[in-house]
């Protein structure tokens, strides 16, 4: 402590030594991954949830495999309706990835932040450009998540010069972007 009753720390103050931090999340934390918005419909339930740990199958048809959490507002809606609409984020979007995530308020629910276009696969919010339409075909429990297998039916790509990415816990673009 300073003599003025505070000092600000140059490190995370309830960070845990290295040797008791987790290496699987720290492993995950290394890796840079986009961020997409998983978006579903039922009715008038709609669900949605930021998604950045997927891969994309080049195939006929091609193929999305995605991890999320079961127990996330997103997966009893897309299993129900058993199709999602999957968003690329750009960097403008990052309030709403957080918002879908449950990291920032969204007075009356996240879908209320921005306008969105309605598809045969869910909700696209209005300013992303590129985003496909998925069917469900697959799941299966992979560690805490649960991948969804899923056939990308329809595909709309737009200009992409400012992706919303994610490493170590932050929200980047890359630089010349």
């Amino acid at each position: 402590m300073s003599e003025t009753g505070g000092e600000i720390h140059a490190e995370h103050p309830f960070l845990p030594p290295p040797h008791e931090r987790n290496p699987i999340r720290r492993l995950r934390g290394r890796l840079t991954a986009p961020v997409t918005l998983w978006t579903a419909a039922l009715g008038s339930r709609r669900a949605g949830l930021p998604v950045s740990g997927l891969v994309v199958a080049d195939g006929e048809p091609g193929k999305v495999l995605g991890l999320v959490d079961e127990d996330s507002d997103l997966w009893p809606v897309a299993e129900a309706a058993g199709r999602f609409a999957l968003s690329v984020l750009r960097w403008e979007h990052r309030s709403l990835a957080d918002a879908f995530a449950g990291l920032m308020p969204a007075p009356g629910g996240a879908f209320r932040l921005t306008e969105w276009r309605d598809t045969d696969w869910g909700p696209v919010p209005a300013s992303v450009q590129t985003w496909a339409g998925c069917r469900v075909l697959d799941t299966r429990p992979i560690g805490w998540a649960l991948a969804v297998e899923a056939e990308l039916e329809h595909i709309e790509l737009g200009e992409e010069n400012d992706p919303l990415l994610h490493r170590r816990g932050r929200y980047f673009t890359p630089p010349g972007e």
